[in-house]
C-alpha cells in the first residue's frame, strides 16, 4: 500500500497578536487558538506571512515557539524562515524541543536564486534542520520559483522533505507540483497557499490548503473538506462560491496582513488589531466593508 501524506487538510496560518505596546500578546494568541482548535481544521502554522514573521526578533520567535505549542492540541508547524541559517537551525531545534510536527522554510530571499542554487541550498539545509520540513513557495516575496521539476527532485532525494505550500496564483503551477511529486513520492503533501484553490487542489490530487481566511472562517473550510469527502457536490459548490466572495477581503486596504487581523479583532473581539506593517490601517468605510463581507 502506498504511503499517505502525513500532514494534509485545512491549515490556518495564524495571525500574531500584539498588545498596545507592540509586544507579543500570548493571552490573545491563546484565545485565538482556543477558537481555532474547535473549528474542525487540522493544522496551525505559526509565524507565516500573515503571522508577520519577518518583523519578529529572534527572541520573539523563540518565545512564540515555546509558548504557542502549549495553547492547542492541533498539529502545529513553525515557519523558521530567515536569511541567516544559524538562526533557522536555532528555531528548528526549539520547535523539536517543544513538540512541533514539522517546520517550514522559504528559499533564500533578497538575492535572486537560480535553480542550481536552490537545489544546493535545500540539500544543505536538510542536513541541518533535524526533522520533517515543508518548503514555502512564494515567488512574489522571494523573487524565485520552486518549480515542479526542482521540488520533485528534492522530494525524491530527501525523505524529511514532506511537503510544500505553493503560494502562487496559478492553478497550473499547483497542479504540476502535484503531478510531478506524485511520480516520486506518494507521501508528499502539496498544499495551496491561495484560499480559493482548496477545491481545485483536491481535484488535482493535492493535500489541502493553507488559508489566511481560516483566521476568520475556519469552520467554512472544515465544512468544505467534509463535503469533499462525502462527495456532496451541491454543498461544495455553495461553499466554493462563498469562499470566492470572501476573497474580496484581500482587496480592502493597503496591507492584507493588517486587514485580516482587523477582521479577526472586529469579528471576535479577542485581540488588538495592531500590526507591525506600517500604513495598513483601515478607514471606517473600509472596516464597514469588512463587516458587510463577513456578514
Amino acid at each position: 500500500m502506498a504511503a499517505q501524506p502525513l500532514l494534509t487538510g485545512i491549515w490556518c496560518p495564524s495571525v500574531t497578536p500584539f498588545d498596545q505596546n507592540n509586544r507579543l500578546d500570548i493571552d490573545a494568541l491563546g484565545r485565538h487558538f482556543a477558537r481555532l482548535s474547535t473549528s474542525g481544521i487540522d493544522t496551525l502554522l505559526l509565524m507565516g506571512s500573515i503571522g508577520e514573521f519577518a518583523s519578529l526578533t529572534q527572541q520573539e520567535r523563540l518565545q512564540l515557539i515555546r509558548e504557542a505549542r502549549q495553547l492547542s492540541p492541533l498539529t502545529m508547524v513553525a515557519n523558521v524562515s530567515s536569511t541567516c541559517i544559524p538562526d533557522m537551525v536555532q528555531l528548528a531545534e526549539a520547535a523539536w524541543q517543544n513538540g512541533y510536527d514539522a517546520v517550514m522554510v522559504l528559499p533564500p530571499y533578497y538575492y535572486g536564486q537560480t535553480q542550481k542554487q536552490l537545489l544546493s541550498y535545500f540539500k544543505a539545509l536538510d542536513k541541518q534542520l533535524g526533522g520533517k520540513w515543508f518548503a514555502y513557495n512564494f515567488p512574489a516575496r522571494t523573487g524565485c520559483d520552486l518549480t515542479p521539476a526542482l521540488v520533485a527532485e528534492l522530494a525524491a532525494e530527501l525523505p524529511q522533505f514532506i511537503g510544500i505550500k505553493d503560494t502562487m496564483d496559478c492553478l497550473s503551477h499547483n497542479r504540476a507540483l502535484i503531478e510531478e511529486t506524485k511520480k516520486v513520492r506518494s507521501d508528499f503533501s502539496v498544499l495551496s497557499g491561495y484560499d480559493e484553490y482548496l477545491l481545485p487542489n483536491l481535484l488535482a490530487g493535492g493535500a489541502g490548503v493553507i488559508s489566511g481566511l481560516n483566521n476568520i472562517v475556519p469552520e467554512l473550510f472544515a465544512e468544505a473538506l467534509q463535503a469533499w469527502r462525502a462527495r456532496e457536490l451541491e454543498k461544495l459548490t455553495q461553499i466554493q462560491q462563498r469562499i470566492g466572495q470572501l476573497m474580496a477581503i484581500y482587496t480592502i486596504g493597503d496591507d492584507f496582513v493588517t486587514t485580516i487581523k482587523i477582521a479577526v479583532a472586529r469579528k471576535f473581539n479577542s485581540m488588538s488589531n495592531h500590526s507591525r506593517n506600517f500604513g495598513g490601517e483601515l478607514s471606517m468605510e473600509q472596516c464597514e466593508a469588512v463587516d458587510r463581507l463577513l456578514g
